[in-house]
């Protein structure tokens, strides 16, 4: 139940992001604004993951544990959600671009939690796969926002038209309140940093494993570059998405530019499945560096490519994007022991990557044309492609210790309580036997 419980989170941030995406497209219709300021909205969700996680986030899921971080997330989307309303009937982007910062907060708080608790939440070998695979359903939620927005929130509404949008985010604002309340009665098991010290420390002869201080986890840091740069050019990629097909293919409407994003995003969710099918006879480290490759690939031709082979390779971009966020998470902090929390806390941060690449693209395709601008997300991929690089060259044996039969699953004071129950009811059966006896 936890699980299935925290995977709904991962859903609703998917929708929030695939709605932000179509949101960056009509703003600048219905608002009369320029691609580099629609970038804003961008810049205001992302730029929450770089305050939150790092200061109150990583702060209440250290001090209260996960089921008050995820509470007290879901309770600042909803006030986020709320200020849409007075954002639309003022039709202030300003107004928009607070409130996406509110939203960007309470998502940032649940992603510091949801994240890092997926990780730990079962056996250590299938972390990895575990993620990749909860992800792969905030994926879902990307399809079914763009879907949503083509066939209901914009279908037969005037481009200046806000109404709509107020009303979906009344929505939205209900379901996620209604969902701390039962975050609040819900069973959800405590994982603490020294529980994640005894795992790392029982797994030491087979992953290298040594307790070094947090300013020495190389490792780590290089991870939350590669996130960093990764996410803001995933967020770029997405947040243009629609301003790119109707460069290659002039006379595209925004509905059939949604329509496509949408079918992108499939591809993004199915390439999710995929490689949680992967994880499970392949090495981690394996699957992101073809991944990521494949990333790299595909942006090189998405800048070359005209008409529907240029819609492909974007598509194919998406694809291949798939498992890498999860994935750099999982491996950046494998073997952290005692530093788990914090470490998720950083890569986290990291997603504020998405507050820097969508503006920059933005304002450089204002200057020189869309599709010529996506140079800016091709250096940010392949920034990212040198970690997995890294990995396979000098991190290899670690990780691959983690993948054995052997590695530990967390232990929580809940399961040890549980065990020592169960070792004393055999211990009463043992006395009765022998009374018998």
């Amino acid at each position: 139940m936890p699980v299935c419980l925290v995977t709904i989170l991962f859903f609703l941030w998917g929708f929030a992001y695939g709605l932000l995406d179509v949101l960056n497209a009509h703003f600048q219709v219905a608002l009369g604004i320029t691609k580099g300021q629609s970038g804003g909205l961008q810049a205001a969700y992302f730029g929450a993951y770089g305050i939150g996680p790092l200061t109150y986030s990583g702060w209440i899921v250290r001090r209260f544990g996960y089921r008050w971080a995820f509470i007290t997330g879901l309770c600042i989307y909803g006030v986020g959600a709320l200020m849409f309303w007075p954002s639309g009937l003022k039709r202030s982007f300003g107004g928009f671009c607070g409130s996406m910062f509110i939203v960007g907060s309470g998502l940032s708080t649940l992603e510091t939690a949801a994240n890092p608790f997926i990780a730990t939440c079962g056996p250590a070998k299938y972390s990895e796969l575990r993620l990749t695979l909860a992800q792969a359903f905030q994926a879902v939620g990307t399809v079914v926002a763009p879907v949503l927005a083509s066939q209901v929130i914009f279908k037969n509404v005037d481009d200046t038209s806000l109404e709509s949008v107020q009303w979906v985010y009344l929505g939205i604002a209900i379901f996620v309140f209604i969902l701390a309340v039962v975050f609040f009665f819900a069973p959800i098991p405590e994982v603490t940093d020294a529980d994640m010290a005894a795992q790392a420390a029982s797994s030491g002869t087979q992953t290298d494993f040594e307790d070094k201080p947090l300013s020495k986890q190389y490792t780590l840091f290089f991870g939350v570059a590669a996130q960093f740069c990764y996410v803001g050019a995933q967020c770029a990629y997405a947040g243009y998405f629609i301003n790119y097909v109707s460069a290659v293919r002039p006379g595209t409407t925004h509905a059939t530019g949604a329509n496509l994003l949408a079918v992108a995003q499939g591809c993004f969710a199915i390439g999710r499945f995929i490689a949680s099918g992967l994880l499970k006879i392949t090495k981690p480290r394996l699957v992101i560096m073809g991944f990521l490759s494949g990333v790299v690939v595909f942006a090189c031709l998405t800048m070359g490519l005209k008409g529907n082979a240029g819609i492909a390779a974007i598509s194919l971009v998406l694809f291949f994007e798939s498992c890498v966020f999860p994935l750099i998470f999982a491996l950046s902090i494998r073997g952290l022991g005692r530093h788990s929390k914090r470490g998720a806390s950083f890569i986290v941060a990291a997603v504020s990557g998405g507050a820097l690449f969508p503006p920059v693209l933005g304002t450089v395709a204002d200057h020189i044309g869309t599709q010529k601008a996506f140079f800016i997300p091709l250096i940010g991929f392949v920034i990212a492609w040198c970690f997995p690089l890294y990995l396979n060259l000098f991190k290899a044996k670690s990780l691959d210790g983690w993948t054995e039969e052997k590695a530990p699953t967390v232990a929580t004071e809940k399961d040890v309580e549980s065990l020592h129950e169960d070792d004393e009811k055999k211990g009463t059966a043992v006395e009765h036997q022998e009374v018998r006896a």
